[in-house]
């Protein structure tokens, strides 16, 4: 394909420098251009180079661009990119060649640039090129490659306004980049897209509740799952888990809780020690002291662990609770918990608590 593409650009060069032969370009150096050009199509590459070569042309010549320009889709037929670019703009740069050689040239050349991962330079190429399809995919992936989907992402929305059918790759460059820039509404609208297209798919489901979660609907992400598991979609634990996680990680742990309480309460997840614990940390991390407590308080009582039992007693002289803190303490000691952690969380207590009594001692007595 690329040489047929090179072929086609030899062929328009040949066509475009015959009709200015008579007048601006000396005898030697077309026949040079058209020997080299046929060389080329012939797989001569060797042969084609000698005649460029044995040519002499004047400097800042129409000539001496068009000796440049076959010499660059000569290498770029060899796959020689860098060199191709070099040529091809001095080429451009000497200001000799036709308005339709240039912005042919323009085009080959932000396509090499972006073939090396040049991509500022392919997109200076293109500063002023009519924007058609080829085009703003070259400008969309360069923008791309630079990082800049703020960039790259208008010049989607303008490259797929109107069209028909939308590819899969498309869509999912579209969800990715508006997810990246946190415009989760519009990354959920493309994702239904691609859900619509394969329903059956788990993580079609799985990305739409994320992003869901991302914008801080976990109802609607919940609901999201839902429609999945009531689909016959199944989902392993990990997968929620991996919801779960993220709500955790975007510093939101409450909504995280909410999530995992939704799963337990529609089945979803079994209901056993390992997802009460979770969610007792999840309330926890949220700073939710009473419902962590009370999640602590039965699983303490369901597995008889120290560490569950410390852990309660904690939540409870957090609250201030100094005596069930101190019952919790107990009852963590008798069932094993490290001796000095349960030694210093009752001799804090202890202290508030005797504080306290003074406190409220002093003001009985005033």
């Amino acid at each position: 394909m690329r040489r047929l593409i090179l072929a086609v650009c030899v062929l328009a060069l040949s066509a475009q420098t015959a009709s200015a032969a008579a007048q601006s370009i000396a005898p030697d150096v077309f026949r040079a251009l058209q020997n080299a050009q046929a060389a080329q199509q012939a797989g001569k590459y060797t042969e084609a180079e000698q005649a460029l070569s044995a040519v002499k042309t004047k400097p800042d010549s129409l000539e001496q661009a068009l000796v440049w320009r076959s010499q660059g889709y000569l290498v770029w037929a060899q796959g020689h990119s860098k060199h191709a670019i070099s040529l091809l703009d001095k080429a451009l740069r000497s200001n000799q060649l036709s308005a339709e050689q240039a912005a042919e040239d323009r085009l080959n050349l932000a396509k090499l640039s972006f073939s090396v991962k040049n991509y500022q330079q392919a997109l200076q190429y293109l500063q002023g090129v009519t924007a058609t399809d080829e085009i703003l995919e070259i400008r969309i992936q360069s923008w791309q490659g630079l990082g800049r989907l703020d960039k790259a992402l208008p010049l989607a929305d303008q490259y797929l306004k109107g069209k028909k059918t939308i590819s899969d790759n498309w869509l999912q460059f579209m969800v990715g980049a508006n997810a990246e820039l946190k415009r989760y509404a519009q990354a959920e609208q493309w994702q239904k897209q691609l859900l619509q297209r394969s329903p059956d798919q788990l993580n079609a489901w799985k990305q739409l509740a994320a992003l869901q979660q991302m914008a801080g609907q976990h109802a609607k992400a919940l609901a999201t799952l839902r429609t999945a598991y009531s689909k016959g979609i199944t989902f392993k634990s990990s997968d929620l888990d991996s919801l779960i996680n993220l709500a955790s990680a975007s510093e939101q742990p409450w909504q995280a809780a909410r999530l995992l309480e939704g799963m337990l309460k529609h089945g979803m997840l079994a209901r056993n020690a390992t997802s009460q614990e979770r969610l007792a940390q999840l309330h926890w991390q949220a700073r939710d002291y009473p419902n962590a407590a009370r999640q602590y308080a039965q699983l303490a009582k369901q597995t008889g662990k120290g560490q569950h039992w410390l852990n309660l007693a904690q939540l409870e002289i957090q609250q201030g609770r100094w005596d069930a803190g101190l019952q919790a303490l107990t009852a963590a000691e008798k069932a094993g918990a490290n001796p000095q952690q349960v030694r210093a969380w009752r001799d804090w207590a202890q202290s508030r608590l005797a504080l306290e009594q003074k406190h409220s001692n002093q003001l009985a007595r005033k």
